[in-house]
C-alpha cells in the first residue's frame, strides 16, 4: 500500500536516490513536495557538493554544472530489477508532487540537467552503474 500524507501514521518523508554520471545524491523529500521543488533542493545540493561539476567516468574530468537556467529532467529505470537497462523519462511537471508520481522510499531516479527550451526532447541520461568486477580488481 503506497504511503500517504493523509495518514498520520505515516511518515510523509521518502529517501530519493537520485543518479547522475558516477554520482548518487540521497535526498530526503517529503510526499507533498512537488518536483519544482526536488528540482530547486538538488540543483542547491550539486552547486554545493559539487562546485566544479559532475563526473561521469571514474577516471574523468568533471564537468561543469550549467550556468543560469535549468531543467531538472528525471528518469525511472526501464527495470526497476537492473539499472543496467536503462532509464526512461518519468513524465511529470513541476507542480506534480512526489506521491503523485507513486515514487516508492529509496527509489532510483536518474536525473539529467538541460536547457529548458530543450527539455521536452528526448533527453539522454547518463548513469554509471558500477559492475562488481571493478571491485574485484582493488581487493
Amino acid at each position: 500500500m503506497p504511503r500517504s500524507t493523509n495518514n498520520p501514521v505515516d511518515d510523509p518523508r521518502i529517501t530519493l536516490r537520485l543518479k547522475c554520471g558516477i554520482h548518487t545524491i540521497f535526498l530526503f523529500v517529503m510526499l507533498d513536495w512537488t518536483f519544482a521543488q526536488v528540482s530547486q533542493e538538488l540543483l542547491q545540493i550539486l552547486h554545493d557538493r559539487y562546485p566544479n561539476g559532475l563526473m561521469f567516468a571514474v577516471d574523468s574530468e568533471p564537468i561543469p554544472l550549467p550556468e543560469g537556467d535549468v531543467k531538472v529532467v528525471y528518469g525511472i529505470p526501464r527495470s526497476s530489477n537492473d539499472l543496467n537497462h536503462g532509464w526512461k523519462r518519468l513524465k511529470v511537471e513541476d507542480e506534480d508532487t512526489v506521491e503523485s508520481a507513486k515514487l516508492a522510499d529509496v527509489s532510483a531516479v536518474a536525473f539529467a540537467l538541460v536547457d529548458p527550451e530543450k527539455a521536452e526532447g528526448n533527453v539522454p541520461f547518463d548513469v554509471t552503474i558500477p559492475q562488481l568486477e571493478d571491485y574485484d580488481e582493488e581487493y
